[in-house]
């Protein structure tokens, strides 16, 4: 019988195709893949130590809006943050999935914590940490969806603002026009778009790929840079 190797999860993770000499260099591609993704992605090691975070997950912790890092650990803005997320982290390394819902005056965050381990394998255990997404109107996929729907500046500028959450009368006064014109887009936005509602219309735009926008407004950080973590 022949001799098979078994390969580990990271193994496959990081390589759909046998090893070669250029391995490194489908590490890192795999590294820009995970910063194209419009949602924070961490993951942990069984030391409970950041491994690697993409970009939006680098960017939040670095406001320190309601996650941070000290010494690539990842922690809360409060201890009670912090107590929570320990805890799901240690049921995610015994493989139970979690999720974490952080809440501090207006500022919300919900965390998933995934098990990246397999109970049949050997390897340390490992937590894939995703975060939410805080602006789905920032998704860049929304203005490809308005360009290939042709749709006029006016009409993606109102198909935005009802992603956003606004009213046609909250539209009228934010655009400066009546409220019959507004109306009048919407009606152009289901045409175009072929949805027979504002609901069907904002389920079709939440569905969209989640598409980091290509001119960020944060500092670019290098990949998998840790230098923002405190010593």
């Amino acid at each position: 019988m022949q001799a098979t190797t078994q390969r580990s999860a990271s193994d496959l993770f990081f390589h759909t195709e046998p090893p070669t000499r250029n391995e490194g260099l489908g590490q890192a591609l795999l590294l820009r893949v995970l910063d194209e993704v419009d949602y924070g992605l961490l993951v942990i090691d069984a030391q409970g130590r950041i491994r690697h975070a993409n970009h939006l997950a680098r960017h939040e912790m670095a406001t320190g809006r309601l996650i941070m890092t000290h010494a690539r650990a990842l922690l809360g803005r409060s201890t009670d943050l912090t107590a929570k997320i320990q805890v799901a982290l240690e049921q995610a390394l015994r493989g139970q999935r979690r999720l974490v819902l952080l809440k501090q005056g207006e500022q919300e965050l919900s965390m998933a914590f995934v098990p990246l381990s397999h109970p049949l394998e050997f390897d340390a255990p490992s937590v894939l940490v995703l975060l939410s997404r805080q602006n789905a109107c920032e998704n860049l996929a929304l203005r490809m969806y308005a360009r290939a729907q042709n749709l006029s500046p006016s009409e993606e500028s109102v198909l935005i603002a009802l992603c956003r959450g606004l009213s046609i009368p909250d539209i009228a006064r934010e655009h400066g026009v009546a409220e019959s014109t507004v109306r009048s887009q919407i009606k152009a936005l289901r045409e175009k778009t072929g949805c027979s509602s504002i609901r069907n219309m904002m389920q079709r735009v939440h569905s969209l790929p989640p598409v980091v926008p290509a001119l960020r407004v944060i500092s670019p950080m290098l990949h998998n840079a840790m230098d923002f973590a405190q010593p």
